[in-house]
């Protein structure tokens, strides 16, 4: 019998791979038998769960690469392709957040590095991913979003502006796509339990941080293993005709 989520193969490229969501993700692909590509700007880290990986018995790789730069990208997808010998799913994941603050306190190099990272790089990461898909019969590619690109997000505009830009790609690329057999979703979780989500409680006061914690109807932070195993089913082929979707995962804010 075939397990639920099964990726046994497939051959995947993370960014953002070298913590939170994305080394969750890497990890659980690999021992579920996919090959695993990691990129990220954190060399240390990304080297480290790579060699988790590989100590494991799994088939996972790290290359640095700073999504901002295009060349970058490229040469990312190249490794790729040549390591994996193809790209069957491509798992956008790599962002940033910035310090709460009013819109009209927001420094302009918050704003800018919000979507230098979370925008346009998300848009390098397709474009190199439709290049290598396309003539090879098709792929999925996976956008981690949030709910913050769904619905408002008060003191984080630059985040949440660079969220909803992530979801318009997500489902223009979707239909622009779809007879090339290429899918594109995008993840939408809430606030996750996150070295990213830590250091933002970190600077907040304790009711602050209770606002972030208390956001959810669940009352609680999510899990980086409840949306790691989401994207795994993504990346499976259960979710084959799945296209042009934003999935959230946020303990029922949206509700």
């Amino acid at each position: 019998m075939t397990p639920a989520a099964d990726v046994t193969g497939k051959r995947i490229l993370i960014t953002g791979g070298a913590s939170g969501i994305g080394a969750a993700s890497a990890l659980l692909l690999a021992s579920r038998g996919a090959k695993v590509v990691i990129g990220d700007l954190a060399e240390e880290l990304g080297q480290q769960v790579a060699q988790q990986g590989q100590e494991a018995g799994h088939l996972v790789m790290f290359k640095k690469v700073d999504v901002t730069s295009g060349d970058e990208v490229r040469e990312l997808f190249a490794f790729a392709m040549q390591a994996l010998g193809g790209l069957d799913v491509v798992i956008n994941n790599a962002g940033v957040d910035h310090m709460p603050a009013p819109m009209h306190e927001l420094r302009d190099e918050d704003f800018d590095r919000n979507i230098a990272v979370n925008l346009k790089g998300v848009w390098h990461c397709m474009r190199a991913a439709i290049t290598c898909m396309a003539p090879n019969g098709g792929g999925h590619v996976i956008n981690v979003a949030s709910i913050a690109g769904l619905r408002s997000a008060p003191v984080l505009s630059a985040y949440s502006a660079s969220k909803h830009g992530v979801i318009g790609l997500t489902k223009t690329a979707a239909i622009e796509y779809a007879k090339a057999n290429i899918r594109f979703n995008a993840v939408c979780p809430s606030f996750i339990d996150t070295p990213m989500v830590q250091n933002t409680l970190a600077k907040l006061d304790e009711r602050g941080q209770q606002s972030i914690v208390k956001a959810s109807p669940l009352r609680r932070l999510g899990r980086v293993e409840e949306v790691s195993s989401a994207i795994a089913w993504l990346a499976s082929g259960e979710s084959s005709f799945m296209n042009g979707h934003a999935f959230t995962l946020d303990g029922g804010m949206m509700a």
